[in-house]
Formats: C-alpha cells, sequence, structure tokens
C-alpha cells in the first residue's frame, strides 16, 4: 500500500501538467507540487526532522501549508495543524505537549510566541529550501505516524491524537473507492486547519491526481455563509466538498442551479437534523467519526424521505462498529447503548497521556486480529432495521431544568423540523434569581421568519411544558469556530434586541380590569412585561412551582379557590381570568342561595 507521499510523486511523474491546487490567486501543477515537498523535506531532515518527529505547522489556509504538511510526511514525521489566529497559550501548551523540535511558522507568528524551537520560514529560508537535496521518503510502515491532531479535552487541555500512516491510507483508500473520485474532481478545501476534516479534504483527492480548490483571499465569507458558500462551489465547478453541519443544514434546504457540477456534498461534525429538500443535483452524505477514529467511521446517503433525523449510516470499509451497554456487551436489536469502534481507523492513542489511552482505546473482544481495539466514542446510538446507525446524543448531553432531567437534543431535533428554521441549537441560561431556564437559538428563512410564539406552539405538541424553551433568539448569522463547529461560548444571551418577534395580534385589544390585575401577577413573577393576555405562562418562562405562586396569590387577593389544574387549563392571562371571573360569580351566586334559604 503506497502512502500518500508516494502517490503524489506518481501522478507528478504521470501528469505533471495537472493542476494539484488551485485559488483565486493562481494554481499549482503536480509537478510543483512534488518538487516544493521534495525540497522541503530534504531540509527538514537535514535540520534532523526524522521518523517518529512531530512538526507543527502554523501556517494560514495556502499551497504552502499543504506542501508543508506533505513535505513533513515525506521526511518520515508527522505534522501537526495549527490555526494561526488560536490563542497564543493554547498554541504554546500544544507545543510543549508535542515535544516537537521544529516549527514551519512565518517569522512574525514565531516571533509573537517565543517558543525556542528551531523555525523554518518557507518564505525566509527559501533559497536554502531550493539547494536542499530532494527527498522521497524511506519505506516506513504502516505503525509510523502520518499526522498529530490536538482536540479539546474534558479538563480544559487539547489531547494530541496519535494518526497512523496506516490510519491515514484506509481513510483514502475507502473515499476513493466509495465516491468514485477520479481525476477530473475538483474538490473544496474550507475546513478550518485543526479539524481533521481538512485532512479528509485533501489527501484523497491529491492521491487521486485531482484539483483541490482553495479558497481566495476575499472568498472568507463562504465559511461563514451558506449563500455565498453555494455560489462558490457553483462557480469553482466543484464535484465533491465538505460543509459542516451548521452550513449544510441551510445549503440542503434550498434549490440549487440546476448546472452545478456538484455531485457529493458531505457532512459531518455534528448532529444532522435536517433532510434534504427533494431533487436536489447531487448526493448528500451523512458523516460520522471522532478524530480518534480516523476523521470518519460511519456513512450514509440520505434523501428528503428518510427517516428524521438522519441516521449516521454504517461503518466505513476497514471499520467496525458495537453498540453497547454498560458491561460492554450488545444491547438488544434497536435499543440505545454506547457506540465503539473498531478497525483500521482507531489510531494509535493520546500523546503523552498513557492512562486516558488505556481508558479510551480498548482490546476490542469482537475481532478475531491479535492486538484488535476498539475507541469507546461516549456517543449513543441504536441500530435500525436496515443496519443503519440512529444517532441519539452524547452520555453526558442531558441537562437539568428544575429538577427535571431534559434531553437539549431532543428539543433541537423537534425544533429543527418547524417551517422557517433553517438552523438551530438549544442551550440554557440563567434568570436574575439564579435559575437555569432553556434559550433557543434560530437562523430563519428570513423570507417567512416564525415568531416565538409560533415556535412555542409547535413544540407544545411534541414536547411536556419543561422542554419548551422560554426564550427565542433571533441569529443573523451563525457564530463557527475555527473548525466550523457552532461556537456555543459565543452565542448572545437573550434580550429585547435580538428575540424573536412574539407573533401578537397587529392589534392588542384593550384589557379589562381584571385581566389587567391577573397579568400584572404574571409580569412580576415572570420578571418580564413582554408577556401579554394571551401569551401562554408555560410557554413565556413559567414553570409548575411559578404556577403554584401565581395560583396562590391570585386566591389571596380575590378570596376563591383556584388550583394549579385551572391554571394548566387556563394558561394565558385572558383565559385565567376568564375563569376567576367565573369562580367569583359561582361564589356569590353560593352565597345569595345561602342567604336566600337563610331567610326562610
Amino acid at each position: 500500500m503506497s502512502n500518500i507521499s508516494e502517490r503524489v510523486h506518481q501522478i507528478a511523474e504521470r501528469r505533471p501538467q495537472a493542476i494539484a491546487l488551485s485559488s483565486g490567486s493562481g494554481h499549482l501543477t503536480y509537478r510543483e507540487l512534488d518538487a516544493a515537498a521534495s525540497h522541503l523535506a530534504g531540509y527538514l531532515a537535514q535540520h534532523g526532522v526524522e521518523e517518529g518527529a512531530v512538526v507543527p505547522l502554523l501556517l494560514e489556509r495556502s499551497f504552502d501549508q499543504i506542501v508543508a504538511a506533505l513535505a513533513v510526511m515525506r521526511a518520515g514525521a508527522a505534522y501537526l495543524p495549527m490555526d494561526p489566529t488560536w490563542p497564543n497559550e493554547r498554541i504554546r501548551a500544544i507545543l510543549r505537549d508535542s515535544g516537537a523540535e521544529v516549527l514551519l511558522a512565518p517569522g512574525d507568528v514565531a516571533a509573537r510566541l517565543e517558543t525556542g524551537l528551531r523555525n523554518v520560514c518557507v518564505a525566509h529560508d527559501a533559497d536554502a529550501i531550493a539547494k536542499a537535496t530532494p527527498y522521497l521518503e524511506a519505506d516506513l510502515s504502516e505503525e509510523s505516524l502520518a499526522y498529530v491532531i490536538y482536540t479539546s479535552g474534558s479538563t480544559g487541555t487539547p489531547k494530541g491524537v496519535e494518526i497512523t500512516r496506516g490510519n491515514l491510507n484506509n481513510l483514502v483508500d475507502w473515499h476513493l473507492e466509495a465516491f468514485a473520485v477520479t481525476e477530473d474532481d475538483r474538490a473544496s478545501h474550507i475546513a478550518g486547519l485543526g479539524f481533521d476534516a481538512a485532512v479528509w479534504e485533501v489527501w484523497p483527492y491529491l492521491a487521486a491526481g485531482a484539483t483541490v480548490q482553495l479558497p481566495g483571499p476575499m472568498d472568507e465569507l463562504i465559511r461563514s455563509s451558506p449563500a455565498h458558500l453555494l455560489r462558490w462551489l457553483h462557480d469553482g465547478h466543484i464535484t465533491h466538498c465538505f460543509v459542516p453541519t451548521a452550513l449544510a443544514e441551510p445549503l440542503i434546504q434550498t434549490g440549487w442551479p440546476e448546472t452545478t457540477l456538484l455531485r457529493y456534498l458531505l457532512t459531518g461534525g455534528d448532529a444532522l437534523r435536517r433532510n434534504p429538500l427533494p431533487g436536489l443535483p447531487f448526493a448528500v452524505v451523512n458523516n460520522y467519526g471522532p478524530t480518534e477514529c480516523t476523521v470518519v467511521a460511519t456513512f450514509g446517503l440520505i434523501d428528503a424521505d428518510g427517516p428524521s433525523p438522519p441516521p449516521i449510516g454504517c461503518a466505513i470499509r476497514g471499520a467496525t462498529t458495537h453498540v453497547l451497554d454498560e458491561n460492554r456487551l450488545p444491547v438488544a436489536p434497536g435499543a440505545i447503548g454506547e457506540l465503539y469502534v473498531g478497525g483500521a481507523g482507531v489510531a494509535r492513542g493520546y500523546r503523552n497521556l498513557p492512562q486516558q489511552t488505556a481508558a479510551s482505546f480498548l482490546d476490542d473482544p469482537f475481532s478475531a486480529q491479535p492486538g484488535a481495539r476498539m475507541y469507546r466514542t461516549g456517543d449513543m446510538v441504536a441500530e435500525l432495521a436496515d443496519g443503519r446507525l440512529a444517532f441519539h446524543g452524547r452520555r453526558d448531553s442531558q441537562d437539568k431544568i428544575r429538577g427535571q432531567r431534559v434531553e437539549l437534543d431532543e428539543i433541537n431535533a423537534v425544533l429543527s423540523r418547524c417551517a422557517g428554521v433553517l438552523f438551530s441549537c438549544v442551550g440554557t441560561c440563567l434568570d436574575a434569581a439564579g435559575d437555569k431556564y432553556l434559550v433557543a437559538y434560530v437562523l430563519p428563512d428570513e423570507s417567512a421568519v416564525p415568531s416565538s410564539r409560533e415556535l412555542q406552539e409547535y413544540l407544545s405538541h411534541y414536547l411536556p411544558a419543561a422542554m419548551i424553551p422560554a426564550a427565542f433568539v433571533h441569529l443573523k448569522t451563525m457564530p463557527l469556530n475555527a473548525s466550523g463547529k457552532l461556537e456555543l461560548a459565543q452565542l448572545p444571551e437573550p434580550c429585547a434586541e435580538n428575540e424573536l418577534g412574539g407573533g401578537h395580534a397587529a392589534v392588542p385589544r384593550e384589557a379589562t380590569e381584571l385581566e389587567a390585575a391577573v397579568l400584572a401577577i404574571v409580569h412580576g413573577l415572570l420578571g418580564s412585561g413582554a408577556v401579554e393576555l394571551d401569551d401562554d405562562f408555560f410557554l413565556s418562562g413559567g414553570h409548575s412551582l411559578l404556577g403554584a405562586q401565581l395560583v396562590t396569590r391570585i386566591r389571596s387577593n380575590y378570596g376563591i379557590a383556584l388550583t394549579l389544574r385551572d391554571l394548566f387549563e387556563a394558561p394565558t392571562a385572558a383565559l385565567l381570568a376568564a375563569k376567576v371571573e367565573d369562580l367569583i360569580l359561582a361564589q356569590i351566586s353560593e352565597m345569595s342561595e345561602a342567604e336566600a334559604e337563610a331567610s326562610l
């Protein structure tokens, strides 16, 4: 099995003038790519880079970044991709943990970090690199490292995942076969540089002799705007693209020009909740895979008529999946269990973390291969009747709202099906009293923006009151991190300026004296004067504890036997005022009858 750099070299000899890399500013042929990587590999070898070494790349998305990654692998080492825009302390922590001795970065980036590492700056060292003896990698084993990617750790410290050449070769070979990649194809490269999807965007296509298209300096908006991305993919004649879930959901819910050359839109990174529109001119493929399993572990075509939310598919070639209970025994057919992944994509482990490696990378009792291991993903799935896996969130994706356990993913799955919602996510915020409440963040179809009341009413058909968000924030754009995933920390807290409209009547009627009095009590309990007469108490942030307080205050004010059940049956101020009026009238009637009987 040939390694990536060997495949690129073979293509360069067979088709030297074929375009390997392209962008708005120019292109690089396979001959130029191969030569540049060979000279840089030779230069790195002169500086002691050899098998087992890790070489960090602090380079922006560019031809130089891909040349550098190829050169590091050609020198026999493993490349470590990082984004230069990351905070300095995070970069320094990763550099320390990696054990790197040589760094590839622009001079100004290296200077600001003050790492003490020997820095190779392609621009400054261009003459020396050009004079270096071209280097073609030695015959390395499948167990030799190809790259290391650091992921966020639960402790707040990044963990380095070590991926071998065998892991990477399995990914590439499966991809070429599954998506029928040819020399005539064009693939996009837009994923975050520290995100393992960038690995997937580049190496399979270069291994096939295809062209990898990079965004130009004026194209960066495509990484956060679905409309701009669609136009760029169409105008660039892209045939294969990977799009992070947050951007993919709006893209598969809109019409595309029939002239598009796109054949496959691949997505992954987060749970996909929407099926594509019928009649799209390309295949939509949902993919799942932890970094620890070399980008992709399962995949599957999805269509408009398929299950909703879409399943994550079946294991890719070379991988195995097991749905196990807490004792690591197979669950019953269709039952929910934790997903374990085995096979050729399972990484070597975490760099410098033997205990965490031992806890997550386990012996695979289901494999006949000696020494086989499986990775414990922490994700909950169920196997459908057709063998595909349905995703059911993380083991730790639950939250508690007023003492009740709430599955945020479940709320989001229902919300994403509501008309006018292109993308959504659900989180929690704290109110003035320090109590947690649910907040939905919605990127709406601007031609038909749903109101918060419409969304609440839709959710109320499928979810109990405790699972219905009290606030709906109108997102104009999606705050994505460098990996293309939703940056939850950047989501704003609800306020009058960002909440979706309430959808109240255009001409509100004047409240009666009793309605106004009841509404004032509601405002006092909810801490908001935005609730109107016909707004549902429970859909406006109220809950059973506040409901009990509301009932108690009204009983005290009017001396009536109002119950919490009455509030559930009449949850708006208008309905509740009518109920109060009925009880008052009934009490007066009873008093009159008693007085009449007493006079006889």
